[in-house]
């Protein structure tokens, strides 16, 4: 089966996509610090791993950087799929650096978005 883990502060989101990927038969770890989710990366193994950008504690961007120390920079950019209600030039290029995923919210579709997520999961891109 394979783990997923969201990192995500606002609560409705988080859940919605927990639930959905339940649904679809993935183990789904979840966290809404940044610090909490790092520490999962660093000592648990995930098959994809989504988070938001702005936490209360640690950017996405911070979590990405703390997890080079477990994977190469390809693998995060195969595991990582970064979010934002924030879609700045500078965020957009940042993400595009590490060959991540960006997705913009709000969401317009949450199913539509968690059904693109898992076809990047299970092709692995």
């Amino acid at each position: 089966m394979k783990k997923i883990l969201v990192i995500e502060d606002e609560v409705l989101i988080l859940k919605s996509l927990e639930l959905i990927f339940k649904s679809k038969g993935f183990e789904v770890e979840t966290t809404t610090m940044g610090q909490t989710g790092l520490d999962m990366i660093i000592n648990q193994d995930f098959d994809l791993i989504i988070t938001d950008l702005m936490l209360n504690d640690l950017s996405g961007f911070d979590i990405l950087e703390g997890s080079l120390k477990k994977y190469s920079r390809l693998e995060v950019s195969q595991k990582f799929i970064l979010m934002s209600a924030y879609h700045s030039e500078q965020i957009l290029e940042k993400a595009e650096s590490y060959n991540c995923k960006f997705l913009r919210k709000p969401f317009e579709n949450i199913q539509k978005t968690s059904e693109e997520i898992i076809i990047k999961l299970n092709n692995g891109k």
